[in-house]
């Protein structure tokens, strides 16, 4: 009810709060089935349209004598305690279930040695494990005596739930694993070879306490729902594209898997688009949905995506880096209710739509971004995510594994979870976004780099566009990559598409370019705490820019500029260049 009044008014929703309390006095409470006000005055509250009903249908008074109403009333509540105590007990037995639900029974015995949950120095509202301390004895079944030398109060009762057992790491590590056939696996996780053996079983420690986070199985949150908005009346159904025989076995698959782990159900809507079936490297399909003309009526979300050179940079010097992968991340929002049926399509099975958000909107990137800009909010200083991509960092190993385990516990709370064999814990260097990032360089990923340096030469325009857009990602390790690259560019030019006149000033740029980005570049993480190096330069096709820094004595790029010159800049003096240059840059 005070979210409605929210929603209604949320600026004046504190002057409404004597109404809305006024409303509350005859709702029932979900334990007992009875509002508060029956349960004290014996009788239903007469509210304001009571007493309009009771006007208007000219039923008699209600009002009685003293000793007729306090007989009554005591009937009343004599008639109503059997139900309340039955409906309590139903309450309480639910509640306890909940509560109970995974918990096991623990015990301690006298000298074992255990870590205790208390309040820190600096907060009372902040608690955090303390010990090793030794068990002097049990008060009770959940009680027990703990030993604390050196504090103000030597032995103290604590609850079990506060306290967790001490195991020295020396027998952690020559005691053999017991199997437990109830308790879930350690999560296969990556986990850097540059840790030392201690902080590889802090990790391994961290990892069991977080099976149900990492996991092949997308998670479902409740914190957003993606919706698609269109104009009234609108309705699109694209004839199904035809699927190969040889295919069909495969699709059906899919649909099996996807009805199971709840990603679709059977439909009945009027609206469809055809699916695609995309082959992968490894020989098997991607099962993909045609949603162009979809995209084309709904509206569309401007939610901003953030910049991937400002993510790198965020990174700075970072010496642990871990990366977190999210498990088929669209899957993990749901759509609204009216969503639902635009996302329909048919197959040789049936037609489905989507319960999750599927590949292919033009607002899904949005959605997704938002989630986990929400649910990153408080960790910002040092964790950023792309899409599912998220990364963490920290300057030492102290910290690094509290900023990890609160950024899971943010992406366990909204029901999220992460693949296991995607995610990487504690690297020196770890692969982000294209790039390999860590000990304060930036790098290409070799693998990118490869292809740059096997790409055929293009024959058609549209092959030049995207020979320019692979190198163009990797622009800031090329100086004057504008300069180089304008002989492609300019075979782009031009509405029509077909084959290009391939001259050798483009096959000259197109063998520079892959030479400036496959001869393993490096750059510095940018230090935002020292000074930093600007040199500019202007030809007459571009204007090319340097950032630098000087570290250990040396100057060290951080990231290279270039853009071409329009026809009307190209007619400035080279002064004015060289000046244009330096405002562009800056």
């Amino acid at each position: 009810m005070l979210k409605k009044v929210l929603d209604k008014d949320g600026r004046n929703w504190d002057f409404l709060l004597p109404y809305l309390m006024f409303a509350i006095r005859e709702v029932p409470q979900a334990s007992t089935g009875y509002s508060p006000f029956e349960l004290v005055y014996g009788r239903h509250p007469r509210g304001l349209l009571d007493i309009a009903k009771e006007t208007w249908e000219g039923q008699t008074t209600p009002f009685k004598t003293v000793i007729e109403h306090v007989s009554m009333m005591q009937d009343r509540i004599a008639a109503v305690m059997p139900l309340v105590r039955e409906h309590m007990e139903q309450a309480h037995e639910a509640q306890r279930r909940v509560y109970n639900r995974g918990a096991k029974m623990r015990s301690f015995n006298p000298g074992d040695k255990v870590l205790v949950l208390v309040p820190t120095a600096q907060s009372k509202f902040l608690a955090k494990w303390q010990g090793p301390y030794e068990i002097a004895g049990k008060k009770s079944e959940v009680n027990y005596k703990v030993l604390q030398p050196g504090r103000r109060k030597t032995l103290e009762i604590y609850h079990i739930n506060l306290l967790k057992l001490w195991k020295d790491r020396e027998a952690l590590l020559s005691t053999p694993a017991t199997s437990n056939p109830m308790a879930r696996p350690t999560p296969e996780v990556p986990i850097a070879d540059t840790l030392s053996v201690a902080q590889r079983n802090e990790v391994k420690e961290f990892l069991r306490g977080n099976t149900d986070f990492f996991s092949e199985i997308p998670g479902l949150t409740t914190v957003v729902h993606h919706d698609i908005v269109v104009e009234p009346g609108v309705r699109i159904n694209v004839k199904p594209y035809r699927i190969p025989e040889a295919r069909r076995e495969a699709v059906s698959a899919e649909i099996r898997k996807m009805l199971a782990l709840g990603i679709i159900e059977e439909s009945h809507s009027d609206w469809s688009s055809p699916i695609v079936l995309v082959p992968k490297p490894d020989g098997s399909i991607r099962f993909c949905n045609d949603f162009r003309k979809l995209n084309a009526v709904s509206r569309f979300d401007a939610y901003p995506m953030p910049r991937v050179d400002e993510l790198i940079a965020q990174l700075g010097t970072a010496r642990y880096i871990t990366t977190l992968d999210l498990t088929k991340g669209y899957w993990q929002i749901p759509l609204t209710n009216r969503a639902r049926e635009k996302t329909a399509f048919s197959t040789p099975d049936g037609s489905f739509q989507y319960t999750r958000m599927p590949f292919g909107l033009h607002g899904a990137p949005a959605s997704f971004q938002r989630l986990m800009d929400r649910l990153l909010k408080a960790h910002r200083r040092y964790a950023t995510a792309y899409l599912d991509d998220v990364v963490i960092h920290s300057p030492d190993w102290q910290t690094h594994l509290v900023r990890v385990q609160a950024v899971v516990d943010s992406l366990k709370e909204a029901g999220l979870t992460a693949n296991p064999k995607k995610c990487a814990i504690g690297s020196e260097e770890a692969k982000y976004l294209g790039y390999v990032i860590g000990r304060g360089l930036v790098k290409p990923q070799i693998d990118k780099v490869e292809a740059i340096q096997k790409w055929p030469q293009p024959q058609n325009k549209k092959q030049v566009r995207a020979f320019l857009g692979i190198t163009g990602y990797y622009r800031r390790f090329a100086p004057n990559f504008a300069t180089m690259a304008s002989p492609l560019t300019d075979l782009t030019k031009g509405t029509k598409s077909g084959l290009v006149r391939w001259s050798p000033e483009a096959d000259s740029a197109f063998k520079d370019l892959k030479r400036a980005l496959c001869t393993q570049p490096v750059l510095v993480a940018p230090d935002f705490s020292g000074d930093f190096v600007v040199q500019t330069d202007a030809s007459n096709v571009g204007l090319g820019a340097v950032l630098s820094q000087v570290r250990e004595g040396e100057e060290h790029p951080v990231v290279y500029l270039s853009r071409k010159l329009n026809r009307h800049e190209q007619n400035y003096a080279i002064v004015e260049k060289e000046c244009l240059a330096i405002k562009w840059a800056l």
